[in-house]
């Protein structure tokens, strides 16, 4: 399972971005995925999940400015990042559940159940 983060950058304070994750070969009809970050000297962690029925969870330092979504007929999850601060300053990973698990529960924001990781793509917002 390959997957690949783009659309990183550096932005001011208040503007958006918006992030991809390529997922090649990835076929799953009841996948889970999420968008993670991690900051210098910080912990990985959740910000935004999805399931493949398109319900969604964010945590709430992003929760009403960033939006998860797919788009199942180009295998590509995105991340609108919109009102960025600079403490978004992070490199942004997606990650997405194996492909023959079925991932019945609610979206999630736990490192914990995804196996399969991009390589990462960086966000830096200046003030």
């Amino acid at each position: 399972v390959q997957l690949v983060e783009s659309g990183g950058g550096s932005v001011q304070a208040g503007g958006s971005l918006r992030l991809s994750c390529a997922t090649p070969g990835y076929t799953s009809s009841w996948y889970c995925m999420g968008w993670f970050r991690q900051a210098p000297g910080k912990e990985r962690e959740g910000i935004a999940g999805i399931t493949y029925d398109a319900r969604t969870r964010y945590a709430d330092s992003v929760k009403g400015r960033f939006t998860i979504s797919q788009d199942n007929a180009k295998n590509t999850l995105y991340l609108q990042m919109n009102s960025l601060k600079p403490e978004d300053t992070a490199m942004y990973y997606c990650a997405a559940t194996a492909p023959h698990v079925f991932c019945s529960g609610a979206p999630s924001i736990d490192r914990g159940i995804y196996p399969y990781w991009g390589q990462g793509t960086q966000v830096t917002v200046s003030s």
